[in-house]
């Protein structure tokens, strides 16, 4: 096991575990402490300087290991003004660890505006694989895993949502979305709503004792969530692409995609972009494009 004796590795760390100087972008388990792998185990020991996003978390997760370091957090409350921070540690030599509460930053957490703002600057910025819902949700779910798309958390609001999920219809891959125990019968009813049909997968609990991926039509899926409790635990809803009979929309499917172009395109190029998409009729779109409008004013 990795221990650390002190906070401060620049005077405890033998010469031969320095870092060299970079941001790690460093994963840490979801749920099965066996899952933090070698390498960020030494990273953690190790690193000069150890973001996180909550202290108490990650103090918490240092100790199963044996761990005890000085800890300086990042988070979107305060992530513009310590970036420039991080980045002058970085280029005066320092190497910096980021991780996020669990599993791989930068997927639904913070830190992308950080490496790229390295990145930017000429400064390294590596990455340490290991545990990640998307991940795992998506090779237990039994769907293809050939092409997928990722959306994170959708709109808690379900007109947003549903306008979101009616923009995907047409995407000819599985689709891996993040949602909170409480709102997943509601993601469910929309899901079932505008993709009707499609298999799909509710992932909970993963890597932990009590894992779990129920599967069947999206339709029984919403049954069995309705009627159940709060399932506990984060959720992960991973939903087979279309089939053939599928990519043949519904009308409320092509309204709300019709819907959301409207908000930034011309009745014209709206229709278009809906057109390409669901391979429905310009013309037709470009009708219903109209009336929509006029509804609106």
């Amino acid at each position: 096991m990795v221990r650390a004796s002190s906070p401060d590795p620049i005077e405890s760390v033998p010469e031969e575990n320095a870092l060299a100087p970079a941001l790690y972008i460093t994963a840490t388990p979801i749920g099965n402490r066996g899952d933090m792998t070698l390498r960020a185990l030494e990273v953690l020991a190790h690193a000069d300087r150890l973001l996180c996003e909550d202290t108490r978390v990650t103090r918490k997760l240092l100790g199963l290991y044996g761990l005890s370091r000085s800890l300086t957090a990042y988070h979107d409350h305060n992530a513009e003004s310590m970036r420039p921070r991080i980045m002058d540690w970085i280029a005066a030599g320092q190497s910096v660890a980021l991780v996020s509460d669990a599993g791989t930053p930068l997927i639904s957490d913070p830190g992308f505006k950080l490496v790229r703002a390295c990145r930017a600057a000429g400064l390294a910025v590596t990455a340490l694989p290991g545990a990640s819902a998307l991940l795992s949700a998506l090779v237990v779910a039994g769907l293809p895993t050939d092409r997928f798309l990722f959306l994170g958390f959708l709109p808690p609001k379900s007109h947003a949502r549903r306008t979101q999920l009616a923009e995907i219809a047409g995407v000819r891959a599985t689709v891996v979305i993040y949602e909170s125990p409480r709102r997943l019968a509601g993601l469910l009813a929309d899901v079932a709503d505008i993709l009707p049909g499609r298999e799909a997968a509710v992932c909970r609990e993963l890597t932990k004792l009590f894992e779990e991926a129920v599967t069947g039509k999206v339709e029984d899926l919403v049954r069995r969530y309705a009627e159940a409790e709060t399932p506990k635990g984060e959720v992960v809803l991973v939903i087979a692409p279309p089939s053939a009979e599928d990519m043949a929309w519904s009308d409320t499917a092509l309204d709300a995609a019709l819907i959301e172009a409207l908000k930034t395109l011309s009745i014209k190029d709206a229709a278009a972009t809906v057109a390409a998409a669901s391979g429905a009729s310009r013309k037709g779109l470009y009708a219903r494009g109209l009336a929509l409008r006029e509804a609106e004013d």
